[in-house]
């Protein structure tokens, strides 16, 4: 199992990906709410809170701990939110 160093995680506790569930697309752990959803809802100009309460089976240190270790979630919401040079 992956473990997050600085909190302790278990990454398995953060997201998960079964092609069961939601055709294999990565998911948060325990639900079938997409990454990719939240991605989207942060890009619309959503808060976490936002995304939150409208997924209430996502808990918010799930999404925190997805976009603080994800270099991938990062490095995508930095090119949406750049600003035109």
């Amino acid at each position: 199992m992956v473990t997050l160093d600085l909190n302790k995680i278990e990454l398995t506790q953060v997201v998960s990906r079964d092609p069961d569930v939601h055709s294999g697309d990565l998911v948060f752990a325990g639900t079938r709410v997409p990454v990719q959803t939240l991605v989207d809802y942060l890009k619309g100009g959503a808060t976490i809170s936002e995304f939150v309460e409208s997924f209430p089976t996502v808990e918010c240190w799930q999404v925190e701990s997805y976009l603080e270790y994800s270099p991938e979630a990062i490095d995508h919401l930095r090119t949406v939110n750049a600003s035109p040079a």
